[in-house]
């Protein structure tokens, strides 16, 4: 496809559906903790729902293989042996023992998760690679259904605490998106092992290195930031509302950072192998941005912020207005995440990936410092300090990846213009 070639059609035809396939998973996020709001002791199974999750996502994050996928849960159910949760939990994160119980049996109900996101992430790619994103959107459909119904089934019929309602329902529908992908996959696999590799596409074990593990320490370092400000979060002032109000924040605004997420890998598929198409990639991607961000800005400044923590999510009237702060700090996420996607899929598209582990690494790090210092140093609310950090980390990596692109786009541009 030429530059000339590629419209806006072309994008939105291959990016709608994987943004339904995104919107969808967003959706289990906040389905989840309005159920668990309106269950007994809603303040604490949301806390513990928050920091079982955080854990689970570091169990997830090295999911990229299908050999670590199914190490990964392994690792996980490792980790919940008693002598070495309990002094984690306890010890490092300061949980009290009640709570980490509640937090060690969620986690149990959460081991099947990582491999299941594994798994389900490889026959995804397949059916990217062969330009079947609608199937993709089937398969987060039905796991959205299976999630939903055996959370409302447990809801209403179970005596189960709230965060274990969450990791079992989790847990269901990935398992069943899993099972179900690898079924719609079926005749993209046939299709791809039947094409030639050209010389140009091939890769050696040498060459796979270079690109894979740096590729592979990133949602590593990556996820690890979650566990961390649940760290901070149980150390800050007003610790439990914080830890409560911090998984409802994140689903919300995830729905919109969903956006930037899902494009990602449309730029990937559609720049091209010079990247002909970037600044088609990057006007489309721009304005979509833009969108995102502005009704993430107009939930937050309206009534409508109270009408989602209140009406939707369940959270007491405290505890809404107790999120709304942090929810204005955090607007500007959906735009910053879109805006380091293109920066990554420009690298990869290129086969730099370094410098993307390297900024995830910096992100991570400024995460830390600044909660070291509000937290720590300044006494500030927890969920607060946690949402200047996320925002101030964010651009900091963007800021660093700037440079490695842009010798990166000097070179294809040589190239190009040497053929």
């Amino acid at each position: 496809m030429s530059q000339s070639t590629l419209k806006t059609r072309d994008i939105l035809r291959l990016w709608l559906p994987l943004l339904a396939t995104w919107l969808l998973m967003a959706a289990e996020g906040p389905y989840l903790v309005s159920l668990i709001a309106r269950l007994e002791a809603p303040v604490f199974n949301l806390a513990a729902w928050g920091v079982a999750y955080a854990f689970a996502l570091v169990a997830e994050a090295p999911v990229i293989a299908l050999i670590l996928s199914l190490a990964s849960s392994a690792a996980l159910a490792l980790a919940l042996i008693p002598p070495f949760f309990t002094p984690v939990a306890e010890g490092i994160i300061g949980l009290s023992p009640e709570m980490a119980r509640l937090c060690h049996s969620t986690l149990i109900c959460l081991i099947p998760w990582p491999a299941a996101i594994g798994i389900r992430r490889f026959y995804q790619g397949v059916l990217i690679r062969g330009r079947s994103t609608r199937r993709i959107a089937l398969g987060t459909g039905l796991r959205l259904v299976v999630m939903g119904g055996t959370g409302y089934a447990l809801f209403h019929l179970s005596t189960l605490d709230g965060a274990r309602i969450g990791g079992i329902a989790l847990s269901a529908g990935v398992l069943t998106e899993m099972i179900f992908t690898r079924f719609l996959a079926g005749g993209a696999i046939a299709r791809i092992l039947a094409l030639p590799c050209s010389k140009e596409e091939s890769m050696n074990y040498r060459a796979l290195s270079r690109y894979y593990f740096p590729l592979a320490l990133t949602p590593v370092i990556g996820l690890a930031i979650h566990p961390m400000v649940t760290f901070f979060l149980g150390r800050s002032a007003s610790p439990l509302e914080s830890l409560a109000v911090m998984p409802v924040l994140y689903g919300l605004t995830f729905i919109f950072r969903a956006v930037g997420l899902s494009y990602q890998e449309v730029a990937i598929a559609l720049i091209g192998s010079r990247m002909e198409h970037r600044r088609q990639i990057i006007r489309f991607g721009t304005a979509i941005a833009l969108g995102a961000t502005s009704l993430l800005a107009l939930i937050a400044m309206t009534p409508l912020c109270e009408l989602w923590f209140r009406d939707i999510s369940g959270l007491s009237p405290y505890l809404a207005e107790f999120a709304r702060p942090a929810l204005l700090i955090m607007v500007p996420f959906p735009a910053l995440t879109l805006w380091i996607g293109l920066q990554r899929s420009m690298l990869l598209s290129a086969r730099v990936t370094v410098p993307v582990s390297v900024a995830t690494a910096i992100e991570a790090a400024a995460i830390f410092i600044l909660l070291l210092g509000l937290i720590s140093g300044a006494s500030m609310v927890g969920v607060l300090a946690a949402s200047v950090a996320y925002i101030g980390g964010r651009l900091l990596a963007i800021l660093f990846l700037r440079r490695p692109l842009t010798r990166v786009l000097a070179e294809m541009d040589t190239e190009s213009d040497r053929t």
